[in-house]
């Protein structure tokens, strides 16, 4: 085989690949991870179950590449909020009107099912870890913007958001209220004990406007 079929040959497999990924991470986060078989995934692509397994020797390890693609995309779209905005409050709040937009069309039995693949679950710890520095970083930094108050510890706010987050997820407090009622809840409440008279009034409009528009939409 020639240099160019070669590279031809690892384009059409790369190419194949990112198909499979985001095949499959449509239909893992709408029907859950047990619901979905490599079958399916197959068949939605139209390609035969041995050129899945040629590509993914397993569910798990197509899922993993689905957690470290979710990964990238969120590193990436997280860069550009910070490069479009004037400060850290005003990332947090377009990254938190985003996320609500995501959590909402990922069903329960996605985020019941992760739980039972240990390598996958490795990996999210490890990527939390990773990142873990740069967002206490990031937080602080609203202190020198006069945006966060001077007198939190950082580390163990960023510890009981993600916390309460994975309770959230996990808990039958989603079954008594919607996702949007617990989780404005959660991150309402954690950046109005953390900021300044300045954020206050950040926040405060943000809150109203968005609220506002959710009204008018529904």
């Amino acid at each position: 085989m020639s240099e160019i079929d070669k590279t031809i040959n690892a384009t059409l497999k790369l190419e194949l690949k990112e198909r499979i990924v985001t095949a499959a991470m449509k239909a893992f986060t709408k029907a859950g991870i047990r619901g979905v078989t490599m079958d399916d995934i197959a068949s939605d692509l139209g390609i035969s179950k041995r050129t899945l397994y040629e590509t993914f020797k397993d569910k798990e390890a197509l899922l993993i590449e689905c957690v470290k693609q979710q990964e990238k995309e969120k590193e990436a779209f997280g860069a550009k909020l910070v490069a479009e905005s004037d400060n850290v409050l005003e990332v947090i709040l377009k990254f938190y009107k985003v996320s609500i937009e995501i959590y909402q069309k990922i069903d329960k039995r996605f985020f019941e099912d992760i739980k039972k693949y240990p390598k996958v679950n490795e990996l999210i710890k490890e990527s939390r870890e990773k990142n873990k520095c740069n967002v206490i970083a990031f937080l602080k930094s609203g202190v020198d913007q006069g945006i966060f108050r001077g007198d939190v510890n950082f580390e163990i706010v960023d510890i009981l958001v993600k916390e309460q987050i994975e309770f959230m997820l996990n808990a039958e407090i989603m079954g008594a209220y919607s996702f949007f009622e617990v989780y404005e809840s959660i991150v309402i409440t954690f950046l109005r004990g953390i900021s300044t008279q300045k954020g206050q009034i950040i926040l405060e409009k943000f809150i109203t406007d968005f609220r506002k528009h959710r009204e008018e939409k529904i």
